[in-house]
């Protein structure tokens, strides 16, 4: 053999092992390419969401996903930049993130977790159920329902009962509801219809306006969490005539959407039982919140008028489902949660919700 062809003999070994580094390396970074999460809240980077995300962007890199976070505070914006593949994820309201899953949006419908007994909401009961359902959308079984086309589901966490918010103490039933202008967010189309239902008037509001609109007269009564009450000013539109009612028209949530294609597989069942852990922690966040308000400005409703609302809710659940607004399967698989802490009520005597 030559000498250039024993050289060359001599270089192939150190080629392909060349070859098989620059290979090894370039699969590497693609795993640990960097992946955009876009994050709303209403406070920015100050807020408790985008603190929570925090934690889970670091959590996460152990499941092969380099995470950088971006902050908004226009929920719309965030959306836009997720569905234009700006970002590979995003966290928003389960109103806004229900365009990417109908089942998971379920958990936002109108008086869905909302547990009544004895003429009374029962609110940890309420938070249970929000908890089961979220237990059974993270358990890999129901992987399959988490995924619509190429977005799934990477988990959920509540952002606290939205409690109605009046500017009068005397808009205290359902009847008295009738001809005052409430304030829906003009993106879910179902509140509009449960509004008009009861003979009310929808008056379209985004979470850039809501606050103002009350605070200003613009509209006698918001649905809102406790976490709002502060950053929104509600205090401001309730003074010393209105009140906020004990009584959850839902129980909102957040959830993160993501662009499963970004992601390494198997990541968004990793991410859902992350966001599962973080429950209690979200739910420690929210009683903070309501502890917070004053306790004059809260009312109790009429026992009375408490079985009125529950009806109400039930029957705008359903006529929206009807409509295509709200999902049948998602709202069944609330109905058995409801119905394994609250058996005894009424309405479990038949299976399904809606069929």
């Amino acid at each position: 053999m030559s000498l250039k062809n024993r050289t060359l003999a001599c270089l192939k070994p150190l080629a392909l092992a060349a070859s098989a580094l620059i290979t090894a390396f370039g699969a590497s970074s693609a795993v640990q390419a960097k992946t955009l999460v876009c994050v709303w809240d209403v406070a920015g980077k100050t807020g408790d969401v985008y603190a929570q995300a925090t934690d889970y962007a670091i959590a996460m890199q152990k499941h092969g996903a380099d995470i950088e976070l971006k902050s908004y505070v226009d929920e719309r914006v965030a959306i836009e930049d997720f569905r234009a593949g700006q970002c590979d994820g995003v966290i928003a309201t389960g109103f806004r993130t229900r365009q990417f899953n109908n089942v998971a949006g379920s958990l936002d419908s109108i008086g869905a977790t909302t547990i009544v007994k004895g003429g009374k909401v029962d609110i940890d009961a309420s938070y249970e159920v929000v908890r089961k359902v979220i237990q059974v959308f993270a358990d890999p079984k129901a992987g399959k329902l988490m995924v619509e086309g190429n977005y799934e589901i990477g988990g959920i966490f509540p952002l606290g009962a939205a409690y109605p918010m009046v500017r009068d103490r005397k808009i205290n039933s359902v009847e008295a509801l009738s001809g005052k202008k409430i304030a829906a967010f003009d993106y879910d189309k179902a509140q509009g219809v449960m509004i008009q239902r009861i003979g009310a008037q929808p008056v379209s509001v985004d979470v850039t306006n809501i606050g103002p609109k009350f605070n200003n007269g613009f509209v006698d009564m918001v649905t809102l969490p406790a976490v709002a009450f502060k950053p929104f000013e509600l205090y401001k539109g309730i003074g010393a005539t209105g009140g906020i009612g004990r009584l959850p028209i839902m129980i909102p949530t957040v959830q993160m959407v993501i662009n499963k294609a970004k992601f390494p597989e198997g990541f968004g069942e990793a991410s859902r039982q992350y966001w599962l852990t973080k429950f209690d922690n979200a739910l420690r966040l929210i009683k903070a919140a309501e502890n917070g308000i004053p306790a004059a400005m809260w009312q109790d409703l009429p026992v009375e008028a408490v079985p009125k609302y529950v009806l109400m809710f039930r029957e705008s659940r359903i006529e929206i489902a009807k409509q295509g607004l709200y999902n049948k399967q998602g709202l069944n698989i609330i109905k058995r949660a409801r119905c394994s802490i609250n058996a005894s009520d009424a309405e479990c005597a038949s299976k399904a919700e809606i069929d």
